[in-house]
């Protein structure tokens, strides 16, 4: 059965551009986020990994780890991050997991054979601290990721982690967020002391609370 929301993340050793990797133990306390590609040397994957590889500061300032996966092997993706240093102008920056077995694209349901039959798809797993899946996002081959969406639904995710909120559509880092219904007026005045605006009795918003 695919995984699910809840589940614990599957833990796993294996051979990265960074060394041996055991997921749970590089995680450590932080979030995490593995994310799986077709293939390395094809053109939507070069772009991804290279935007992947910019932005890994925005990751770090979250207290979040990256590791890729692809059925290729290491020195393959050794290799072909130097294109994607010379196209992207960054190469990996993050271990690149090389699962030519298969082993983490099964335990993770990486493989869907009626879109690709023989690599992964676009995968994102983002797990939290305590190994718990807390979203995630599938793609097909042909379309790449929008790294700014992952970016925001990891804030959304830890803010609502931490605080009894929730984030209404099109939420961004800065926005007014939503009151859990199962918080009273008189218990929400006193942990939200900016203040909150009541548009039904369940809908009422408050200024994000850790800004």
């Amino acid at each position: 059965m695919a995984l699910q929301l809840g589940d614990t993340a599957p833990d796993f050793t294996a051979e990265t551009t960074e060394g041996p990797v055991s997921l749970h133990e590089y995680l450590g306390d932080s979030w995490g986020i593995l994310f799986s590609h077709p293939a390395d040397f094809t053109p939507v994957c070069t772009t991804e990994l290279g935007e992947f590889a910019r932005r890994k500061k925005e990751f770090d300032d979250r207290n979040t780890k990256i590791v890729g996966v692809s059925v290729d092997s290491v020195d393959s993706h050794r290799g072909w991050s130097d294109d994607i240093a010379e196209t992207q102008g960054t190469g990996l920056n993050f271990p690149l997991v090389g699962d030519e077995d298969r082993t983490v694209a099964q335990l993770y349901g990486m493989i869907h054979p009626k879109a690709l039959e023989t690599a992964t798809v676009r995968t994102v797993f983002v797990i939290g601290p305590d190994k718990k899946v807390k979203l995630t996002l599938t793609y097909p081959a042909a379309i790449g990721r929008n790294v700014d969406e992952i970016v925001r639904v990891l804030d959304a995710l830890q803010l609502s982690a931490t605080h009894a909120v929730s984030t209404p559509v099109n939420w961004n880092d800065g926005d007014d967020v939503i009151i859990s219904p199962a918080i009273s007026d008189e218990e929400a005045t006193t942990r939200f002391p900016k203040g909150f605006t009541t548009l039904k009795p369940y809908l009422r918003l408050t200024p994000q609370p850790n800004r």
